[in-house]
């Protein structure tokens, strides 16, 4: 769950928030959710192309319609390791991207600063 939680965070104004209470974690970017993952790390939650999020639930059987969320538009993935790591990872990139997508140009612009910013106090 740890390296999940640090791909999230190593995106462009990514940020761990706990509006709900101490459970679940919830990774946002530019104010808005792009992952939920439960506090006992027995799962992750992510936005995903209708197409896409229909054609991982039939290859997975850990991989259900978003649990409490816009279930056409949310996976919820169950983390038992029957999905590999890189799957997750590419999956987490997808939300994440997705997010980004539906944000005017001047907040991504804003996000990119952000991150080019972070990466330069980084080196």
């Amino acid at each position: 769950m740890e390296a999940l939680i640090g791909h999230c965070l190593s995106k462009a104004g990514a940020a761990k928030e706990y509006p709900f209470g101490p459970d679940p974690i919830v990774m946002k970017a530019g104010g808005k959710m792009f992952a939920l993952i439960s506090g006992d790390g027995s799962g992750i939650s992510l936005k995903c192309d209708p197409v896409i999020a229909e054609n991982l639930r039939q290859q997975y059987e850990a991989i259900t319609p978003g649990y409490h969320l816009n279930k056409k538009h949310w996976n919820s993935i169950t983390l038992d390791g029957s999905v590999p790591v890189p799957e997750l990872l590419d999956m987490i990139d997808h939300s994440y991207e997705l997010v980004l997508k539906g944000m005017t140009k001047a907040e991504r612009a804003r996000i990119s600063e952000a991150g080019a910013a972070a990466q330069t106090v980084r080196k």
